[in-house]
């Protein structure tokens, strides 16, 4: 999907080694939209250095599926779980693309939900350092993303990444947003998203 391919470290796969055994867990993940004056925001999380899998990285409220549940459930109890916003409040309004993670070997389910308030959070302590609020707006805003050199488990890649309050907004999480703006942008007849080079961020 061009949209992911624009947010997705380069080198990336973007599948699940067809040699590798078994298969991915499942995750969901949840965008929930809120209005704030005239703009509509979603939350991001930093996550602790206490959680299993992607320490102090920036994600989407979410988390592994339990048993057999579904996995909009997965995303909706997890957002419970780790914010306090619960399945009651929420409006689920659709689904993003499923989305392979090599590194945790899961599979993410991103979905799309609503408020119709701004909501009282009451994060999780043991998995989430730092809330931060980020517009549909900024999402559209090209000055918010950059690409840049890094070092990543010894390799060197170009990665592309939104900058949200000083913070590096990528991988997965990228990937995520990045489709969510493309159809943002289709809807209101953008066009293409430009990422500068360059610049300098704190690296979770």
């Amino acid at each position: 999907m061009r949209a992911w391919l624009r947010m997705a470290p380069r080198l990336r796969p973007m599948e699940r080694p067809a040699d590798q055994p078994g298969s991915s867990r499942l995750a969901g993940v949840l965008v929930l939209l809120y209005p704030r004056g005239s703009d509509w925001c979603f939350i991001l999380t930093r996550r602790t250095e206490a959680v299993a899998t992607h320490k102090g990285q920036i994600s989407l409220p979410g988390g592994a599926q339990e048993g057999d549940e579904p996995i909009q459930q997965t995303a909706l109890r997890e957002t419970c779980e780790e914010v306090g916003v619960c399945p009651g409040d929420i409006n689920l309004l659709g689904a993003l693309t499923p989305l392979y993670v090599i590194v945790s070997d899961f599979t993410v389910y991103p979905f799309v939900g609503n408020l119709s308030e701004p909501p009282r959070l009451r994060p999780d302590p043991v998995e989430v350092a730092q809330v931060l609020e980020m517009s549909l707006t900024s999402l559209l805003d090209d000055s918010v993303k950059m690409m840049e050199r890094w070092t990543i488990r010894g390799v060197e890649v170009d990665v592309p990444f939104y900058q949200v309050d000083g913070l590096a907004v990528w991988g997965a999480t990228a990937i995520i947003l990045s489709e969510l703006e493309g159809r943002l942008r289709v809807v209101l007849g953008l066009g293409e998203p430009r990422i500068p080079l360059g610049g300098s961020f704190d690296f979770l």
